[in-house]
């Protein structure tokens, strides 16, 4: 899988994330309090670890990328 395929999935995967910890039903298992609070941080969580992980990521694929305009 190359480097810009990767960044891709990890952004599709922070997109389906966010939109959980956006969704009226998550939200409304959080105020009711019928799952553990920590899910809510457990969630911002990988939220954060994924946007690390993609800059790690998009900066590999900015150098594929110049290393490739060069040519």
């Amino acid at each position: 899988m190359e480097p810009i395929e990767i960044l891709k999935q990890f952004n599709s995967c922070y997109v389906n994330i966010q939109a959980i910890a956006q969704d009226e039903n998550w939200l409304l298992l959080l105020a009711d309090k019928k799952i553990d609070p920590e899910a809510a941080t457990h969630l911002s969580d990988v939220l954060h670890y994924l946007s690390e992980v993609m800059g790690c990521v998009e900066e590999i694929v900015e150098v594929k990328f110049n290393q490739d305009a060069e040519l």
